[in-house]
């Protein structure tokens, strides 16, 4: 067995342009989807002296989270509006503000509420100053740091929840095309690994081995490993490269999300070596297999969630999905922020369903090709 695993491994080193591309194209395409989806920050024209984009208008333009407020001539505003490339413009003053719609839409309300609320609390401020009667120049610098450190340091907070129902569902675009990709291509993968138990057995290779000290029992387990620790691989590198490249922090749950994946990967290299036992060559395996896999990612949620679905037919086909309780495990960790009690179910049928396909692949390949 060990001679098996140090060929596989040697083989693995020498060539391991499918699992890069394999794992290359998880990457990308989590990035594409899943960043195209996302919250973006608007950018919105705005004119202004200078005495004014040093003031606290405009100090408090640049912090806002959800317009990218760009400074600009008044006339370069006038002409994006013209062209139709923005909607809004602000023509920012001293104790005034005007907007400069090109389009009616519910962006140009935001943008001057955003604004109002701005001017509303400079004039708090300022009338703060007047009822204290600051006079001196110190006096006024002292108020303003009392009032920034109050500010930031309030006697009391509020803190808002939102009521969701039991039907209700959390969708977050980024880990959702994170989580479906890796899932998806990790089937190719894992796949295409255990493809050679049937090569070789076709090929009467397993025949001559057997005659060695081998055994077919030492020769399954080799194969099998190997395929794990490829598909096990590949999908912890994708996860570390979006935990410590692109920043996506997995709710503070990145190693239960990792931990969660071995039962996804063995029920996987499970049904690898099921379809391997029902086809009869390869060409068929390769006909075979991206129908099971594109199947698989889109009844099991991988590229839409499946929340929305509303198709008995399609929901009962996801409960025999591998895909499915991968994504319901790794959703409910990470997005739900369930305790770990809570994922078992999915959990445990992904270890069921590879333990029940194991047994029913190993046993027909064994009926068919040997």
């Amino acid at each position: 067995m060990n001679g098996i695993l140090v060929a596989k491994f040697t083989t693995f080193i020498r060539k391991p342009w499918m699992f890069l591309l394999f794992t290359t194209m998880s990457i990308i395409f989590a990035l594409i989807l899943g960043t195209s989806g996302g919250m973006t920050s608007i950018s919105v024209p705005v004119y202004g002296s200078s005495n004014i984009q040093e003031s606290f208008i405009g100090k408090s333009l640049e912090k806002n989270d959800v317009y990218t407020f760009n400074w600009m001539t008044e006339k370069e505003m006038l002409d994006l509006i013209a062209d139709g490339k923005s909607e809004v413009g602000v023509i920012v003053k001293e104790d005034d503000f005007q907007l400069v719609v090109g389009v009616e839409s519910t962006n140009a309300q935001m943008v001057e509420q955003t604004i109002h609320d701005i001017y509303a609390k400079k004039l708090q401020q300022e009338k703060l100053f007047e009822e204290v009667e600051a006079q001196t120049d110190s006096e006024k610098q002292l108020l303003d740091e009392e009032y920034k450190t109050a500010m930031d340091s309030p006697v009391f907070t509020m803190k808002t929840s939102n009521f969701s129902s039991s039907e209700a569902f959390v969708y977050d675009n980024e880990t959702h095309f994170l989580f479906g990709f890796t899932l998806f291509f990790v089937i190719y993968t894992i796949a295409y690994n255990v493809l050679p138990i049937l090569l070789e057995k076709k090929e009467g290779i397993w025949d001559r081995m057997i005659l060695s000290p081998v055994r077919k029992t030492e020769m399954y387990i080799a194969n099998l490993v190997y395929s794990f620790f490829e598909g096990y691989l590949q999908v912890l590198i994708i996860f570390l490269v979006f935990h410590f490249w692109i920043g996506v922090d997995f709710q503070g749950r990145f190693l239960e999300a990792v931990l969660l994946l071995i039962p996804y990967v063995f029920a996987v290299v499970s049904l690898s070596i099921f379809i391997t036992a029902c086809v009869k060559n390869a060409q068929q395996f390769n006909a075979v297999l991206p129908i099971v896999a594109v199947s698989m990612a889109m009844i099991g949620g991988a590229y839409w969630p499946i929340e929305i679905v509303e198709s008995e037919v399609l929901l009962a086909l996801s409960k025999i999905n591998p895909l499915t309780y991968g994504m319901e495990a790794l959703n409910g960790m990470v997005v739900y922020g369930y305790p770990l009690e809570e994922v078992l179910l999915p959990i445990s049928i992904l270890v069921l369903m590879g333990v029940v396909l194991m047994g029913l692949g190993i046993h027909l390949m064994e009926r068919r090709h040997v």
